[in-house]
């Protein structure tokens, strides 16, 4: 589009540009065009020097005036997208005012990076290969599906008039045991949203769950059209499932956090699958829930909305059982299997290792229950959230350990490449031949990693023999282990068709795999959540060994002899016995007991301005100036229901080179926080200019992490 003459009327619209909130400009710019251009319209214009991205955006009736004569026209308008809906608009309209951004860091972050790239000849052609693309056979048969157990039948009694647009739409929360068949439930949803000729929109919380889910949806609509949308896709792909999902042309999106953003024309159901997990909040740029921004979705476009766990959000537990969302349960395994057996091993009555020596990995007993898993052809599943060979290095003699020279954290060692890495900022190096410090030779590691627990359960296991013969298979699924593109998926698989023993991970394999042939899935060293300033690590925990547990005895004919064991220092904790018993309700019931006590989320609302800085002298001190302003702010018959607390190092207060700082905003009321921050986060940019040397600054609405 060229610029507009002085001849040729020309209509002032507001776009929506990827600049930061604290940039100090509008959140929407003005410009000029030769033609009306509907708000959603993907445009390029100007910005400074440069050309950028920009989105035509509802004006904005409260803007100050401005002078024609001082702005530039726009100067491509890529005609051949559809507008991006009005529902979109206002899904976006709200992320920006929620977690304090401007609208254009987030309708622009959102896209495709390939589309944001595009000019009109670009997207022309990938509108017309798309064209090409022949549809899916509406024609294949549909396989058969299984058999209801009564608790699904109950559930979709009240889903599916819903999903057909028959009922009111609502959110609706699914509680249902691991192996309960929740999935099936999804896929009885979707099915009735399609019928009805609307799209469905299904959310996991990592990429590992993509492929496997994506299979199963496949398999069961082979006449649809599925797409995904993750961070694994190439630009191109992204773009194009990005597209056909946009033209209505999918009927079926299957995606992590970001595809919330997804435009759906005929969206008709939104499900959110492992609703508790934390990877569907956003670390970075714009903070965002994808699970809350769901359930938002589901409500201004009236739709239902489905969320599924065995572990439930105590935020949502507490909204379905105040009658906010609608309880649904799956109490019992499908076929009527047993859940696994839990035991706990008390690590205090294990006999005591000779002065000098490491303990073993693994109690006597867990090993014997292992080795009869491994003589009976089954499998065992050892779960340690903590990869590498050794937490850290260290010297018996000077008391040397290898600490991280940009991060207040250790490098942990890698036996395989002999390195050793931070997993805060990524330095790694060579592991030194002696004691940096004082030339010692014996140094050693210290505690044990996935890597370390691979190797000595090869070592432990090594005189038995399996019943086809050889030596006894261990295997390991971590960040480390599937860092090549399909490595996973291979050693998935490898472990499906049984050509594993014993699979030692991290929390990747406790999440949502369904692996028919383990029967035993053990936690080796689990103490460490139990006692940490991070309120949420009891609920994050518990979380996390209901779902491992819950890979074993997937098989009915085998979850008689399923169990779970679990060697703790601390049996008698409270935590334990509602696990013993599976009673998620009764761990929830007192957790959220101790919150209201304390006055912790879900019966407050919560807000972190964090920052960065060379200088942690700097960083203390923008924080500070950002409480006295927030104070300020604050009338005094609000003094009750607004805290706002003095600045703290985090956990971790150093990352490459960079001292961290924060600092806790405290509501009562969601709308009183939201209230406070809408008056200041504008002072914040400021604020920032004013204090030299700060390097990163952001707020984060209701935190995960603190």
């Amino acid at each position: 589009m060229s610029p507009p003459s002085r001849g040729c009327a020309v209509i002032r619209v507001s776009v929506a540009v990827e600049t930061p909130q604290y940039a100090g400009l509008a959140p929407c710019l003005d410009y000029l065009s030769e033609q009306p251009l509907s708000p959603g319209t993907l445009v390029r214009v100007p910005l400074g020097q440069r050309e950028v991205p920009g989105l035509v955006w509802d004006a904005d009736p409260e803007a100050p005036p401005c002078d024609d004569h001082l702005l530039k026209p726009v100067a491509q308008v890529l005609q051949a997208l559809p507008p991006l809906g009005p529902a979109w608009r206002q899904l976006v309209d709200f992320s920006a005012r929620y977690y304090q951004r401007a609208v254009g860091e987030i309708a622009l972050a959102v896209l495709p990076p390939e589309l944001r790239r595009l000019e009109s000849d670009g997207l022309d052609r990938r509108l017309a290969k798309l064209a090409r693309r022949a549809p899916p056979d509406a024609q294949a048969p549909t396989p058969e599906r299984p058999a209801l157990s009564p608790g699904q039948q109950a559930v979709l009694t009240t889903l599916l008039p819903a999903c057909r647009g028959e009922a009111p739409p609502a959110t609706h929360l699914l509680h249902g045991v691991t192996g309960s068949g929740k999935t099936e439930v999804y896929l009885r949803c979707a099915e009735a949203a399609l019928d009805a000729g609307r799209q469905a929109l299904v959310l996991v919380p990592e990429i590992n769950l993509t492929p496997q889910l994506e299979a199963r949806f496949a398999q069961r609509f082979p006449g649809r059209r599925l797409v995904t949308l993750h961070s694994g896709l190439t630009p191109a792909q992204r773009l194009q499932h990005w597209l056909m999902a946009h033209l209505g042309q999918a009927d079926l999106v299957l995606g992590t956090r970001l595809a919330v953003f997804c435009p759906l024309p005929r969206l008709g159901l939104v499900v959110v699958d492992e609703e508790h997990d934390p990877s569907y909040k956003q670390q970075d740029g714009a903070r965002y829930s994808a699970r809350d921004l769901a359930v938002y979705r589901g409500h201004a476009e009236r739709v239902p909305v489905l969320l599924g766990s065995a572990t439930p959000s105590l935020e949502s537990w507490l909204h379905a059982q105040s009658g906010r969302y609608t309880l649904l349960s799956l109490p019992e395994r499908i076929g009527q299997g047993e859940l696994p057996r839990v035991t706990l091993l008390d690590m205090t009555q294990q006999p005591k290792p000779p002065a000098g020596r490491e303990a073993p990995p693994l109690a006597a007993p867990l090993l014997q229950a292992m080795r009869q898993r491994v003589e009976r052809g089954e499998q065992t599943l050892l779960f340690l959230n903590r990869r590498g060979f050794a937490p850290v290095l260290g010297c018996s003699a000077c008391g040397w350990k290898s600490g991280c020279p940009h991060c207040s954290a250790w490098r942990v060692f890698h036996k395989r490449d002999r390195s050793l890495r931070c997993h805060h900022c990524g330095f790694a190096d060579r592991v030194p031949r002696a004691c940096p410090d004082c030339g010692n030779l014996d140094i050693e590691p210290i505690g044990r990693g996935t890597e370390r627990l691979e190797e000595q359960v090869a070592e432990l296991l090594h005189d038995i023999e399996r019943p086809g013969g050889g030596a006894v298979r261990v295997a390991r699924i971590d960040a480390d282990s599937t860092r090549l593109k399909g490595s996973l998926e291979a050693q998935l698989a490898a472990v499906h068709a049984g050509e594993v023993d014993v699979l030692v991970g991290t929390q990747m394999v406790t999440k949502g795999h369904d692996f028919r042939r383990v029967t035993l899935v053990a936690a080796v060293n689990p103490d460490g959540a139990l006692f940490t300033s991070d309120f949420r690590a009891p609920e994050r925990l518990f979380a996390t060994l209901m779902q491992a547990a819950g890979r074993a005895g997937r098989d009915a004919e085998a979850a008689s002899r399923s169990e779970m064991w679990i060697q703790t220092w601390n049996p008698g904790h409270a935590l334990f016995a509602a696990l013993r018993a599976h009673d998620f309700a009764a761990f929830a019931s007192s957790q959220l007991a101790e919150r209201e006590m304390a006055g912790l989320p879900p019966y407050s609302h919560l807000a972190l301005l964090r920052c960065e800085a060379r200088d942690p002298a700097v960083a203390e001190a923008f924080l500070r100036a950002a409480r006295d302003a927030a104070r300020a702010l604050m009338p005094p018959e609000l003094a009750d229901e607004l805290v706002v607390y003095s600045p703290v190092a985090p956990h971790v207060a150093k990352v490459a080179g960079f001292e961290r700082r924060q600092m806790l905003l405290e509501a009562r009321s969601r709308a009183r926080l939201q209230w406070l921050l809408a008056q200041w986060s504008p002072q914040l940019g400021p604020l920032r200019a004013a204090h030299k040397g700060l390097a990163r600054w952001a707020v984060d609405v209701d935190p995960l992490d603190i």
